[in-house]
């Protein structure tokens, strides 16, 4: 997605953006954060009128790393962090070779890309950045000459509307967004209370998996890792509510009496030490170790760094953010294996209310949920996500505000998800009959999340995929992705699969009966509405029955086959007792004129009936379900 304005220049010749200009606007959405007290005091400045010798990037790596400013987007600031270790994944988010300060192309305008929704979209800024004082208020570099961390920043506040709008979030999504790739977060906590917790609660509360560090060792040196607090540990006394850190490396240490303690580097973006651990700088845990080690170990600890042992990151930490490496060939890499993942699918859907936002598989309605075929070739490692898109509405080209401003909850941004996977021995299945065994695989319990990954190795075969939401009608928009270092096909179920007999041998007999729905007369509309009896009737006897003369009112039918949904034909399958018994097919609104097909298949010396409307094509109902999906 390129961005479509033409760059303005002012009176010197340099840019001048005119979506995100240097007003309130591009600062505030709701003046609800501490930043809001800085209304007035913010001047914009362009890097040349900051310091004398600006530049992107120091000479010094370490001096790169971001430093925190007055804003709270630490969970952006540590994915900045991954980006200095891999240049190929920087030159993407940040297109090398741009014309900079002293260069003669220099223009006052930079290029940045993000991953949004499936796809990297390009976004443009001028270099004026909100200052206090001529000194940057927000996020720098260590080095007050370096303006790469200031420049991205800006860009992806851009992206989200205002700087604000980067006031808390994930480790995780700014991680997927500076990447493409994927990030799992990993409980530290305990998990005692776990089963006493409720499906839908939050899921920082909820967590189904506990962090191996043992786990990582495959992928240590490549992968992204982050941790963070939701409150202030023992030993990180100056920590608040919520703030998350960088691993910058992780080993194994021999101590003078000859076991092993793992020892992790930390770096704070406020770019000050904050810990008051054992092996803070004079903390009694280096003299467990040899003196030259931990006189080497201590020299890597650079502004904002300190070690800490296992022990304290596990009890002072409440989770850690892993994200994925990324191979120069844009190929993931798994952190359970370190397989390259080469095979890569995606796959847009939509939550939509009263047509496929079915909710979890305690509703009635769970079928009703989009569903995927995944097919696997061969036996191969497979990872799926689901990924749900931020509830934004589009103001201007990249302004935007939340769908819901009544409710001002933590999970307002989110819907709880989850994605439940089946093995399928054949395309053509009982969907009613398969969704009553349980899933070969599942992300568990639903959970506010922006994304949620399913791993396993997965042999040759079909395999069927239902996004949800916890609530029924949820509605949102999502992305199915799926990598695997195996060949792999994905495609979207366009309708429910046919029902099969219960058995196929023995002797059936077969009726066709034709009927329509008109307006007015005969399309009375599900059993919600009154009109509902109005609907064509179709009376059948099983032997040693009578057929009934009226349509009882007051009894629930003995099967049926709910939601309604868009589809071209729905089948129930059933075992019915002798007697007599009425067919009522029915669309869920009353006044929807359609021709139907009815076809009543009765297995004679079995008693066992199969009922199916095989609905006809009628236009309304079509240009219904293509609006519905657009």
């Amino acid at each position: 997605m390129k961005e479509e304005s033409r760059p303005e220049c002012g009176g010197e010749g340099l840019f001048e953006d005119q979506h995100f200009p240097p007003e309130d606007t591009s600062l505030f959405c709701d003046r609800s954060t501490p930043i809001a007290k800085l209304q007035g005091y913010v001047t914009w400045c362009r890097p040349q009128e900051i310091c004398q010798s600006p530049a992107l990037f120091p000479d010094n790596i370490n001096q790169a790393h971001a430093k925190q400013g007055l804003l709270g987007d630490c969970w952006f600031l540590c994915a900045c962090s991954f980006l200095l270790k891999n240049k190929h994944l920087l030159n993407k988010v940040f297109p090398p070779d741009q014309p900079q300060w002293g260069d003669s192309r220099y223009r006052g305008s930079f290029q940045f890309s993000f991953w949004q929704q499936g796809r990297w979209t390009d976004v443009a800024i001028d270099d004026r950045l909100p200052c206090i004082n001529s000194t940057l208020c927000f996020a720098r570099c260590h080095t007050p000459t370096a303006f790469w961390v200031a420049l991205l920043e800006k860009a992806y506040a851009k992206l989200h509307g205002s700087y604000e709008r980067l006031w808390a979030g994930q480790v995780s999504e700014s991680l997927v967004d500076l990447t493409g790739g994927l990030a799992e977060r990993w409980s530290l906590g305990d998990f005692e209370s776990e089963p006493e917790q409720r499906p839908e609660q939050d899921s920082d509360q909820v967590r189904r998996r506990k962090l191996d560090l043992n786990l990582l060792y495959p992928v240590k040196e490549e992968c992204a890792i982050s941790c963070s607090t939701h409150s202030s540990p023992g030993g990180a006394s100056e920590l608040g509510q919520y703030h998350a850190l960088t691993v910058m490396e992780w080993l194994d240490v021999k101590t003078v009496s000859g076991s092993e303690v793992l020892l992790l580097r930390i770096r704070n973006p406020w770019g000050r030490c904050c810990w008051g651990g054992a092996w803070i700088e004079s903390g009694p845990g280096w003299s467990s170790i040899n003196p030259v080690s931990a006189l080497e170990l201590q020299s890597r600890v650079a502004e904002g760094e300190f070690w800490l042992d296992e022990t304290e990151f596990l009890s002072q930490f409440d989770d850690v953010t892993v994200g994925y490496p990324i191979s120069e060939d844009g190929h993931l890499k798994s952190i359970y294996t370190g397989n390259l993942l080469t095979h890569h699918h995606q796959l847009a859907g939509r939550w939509m209310k009263g047509h496929s936002a079915g909710g979890s598989r305690n509703s009635s309605s769970y079928s009703s949920n989009p569903k995927f075929w995944l097919k696997v070739c061969e036996r191969g490692e497979v990872l799926i996500s689901l990924l749900q898109h931020r509830k934004w509405r589009h103001t201007e080209q990249y302004a935007q505000t939340p769908q819901e401003e009544s409710e001002n909850t933590k999970h307002q941004h989110y819907q709880a998800i989850a994605l439940h996977m089946w093995k399928v021995e054949k395309k053509r299945f009982n969907l009613s009959r398969m969704l009553n065994k349980p899933p070969c695989a599942s992300s568990h319990c639903h959970a506010y999340e922006r994304e949620v990954v399913l791993h396993g190795q997965l042999e040759p075969g079909y395999f069927l995929l239902i996004p949800s939401t916890y609530q029924p009608g949820a509605e949102a928009r999502f992305l199915i992705r799926v990598f695997s270092s195996s060949s792999i096909s994905l495609s979207a179920l366009k309708s429910p699969a046919p029902s099969l007999p219960l058995t196929t041998d023995g002797e059936w007999e077969t009726l066709y009966f034709r009927g329509s729905w008109v307006e007015g007369r005969t399309a009375g509309g599900s059993r919600n509405f009154l009109s509902h009896w109005q609907n064509p009737c179709f009376p059948f006897t099983i032997p040693q029955g009578e057929p009934e003369q009226t349509l009882p009112r007051d009894q629930d039918p003995v099967a049926s086959c709910v939601p309604h949904c868009f589809t071209q034909d729905v089948s129930l399958t059933c075992r019915l007792s002798p007697g007599a018994y009425t067919i009522v097919p029915s669309t869920y609104q009353p006044d929807c004129s359609a021709d139907f097909t009815l076809s009543l298949a009765r297995r004679i010396h079995r008693k066992v009936v199969k009922s199916q409307e095989r609905l006809g094509r009628a236009i309304q109902e079509i240009s219904h379900i293509s609006v519905m999906q657009s």
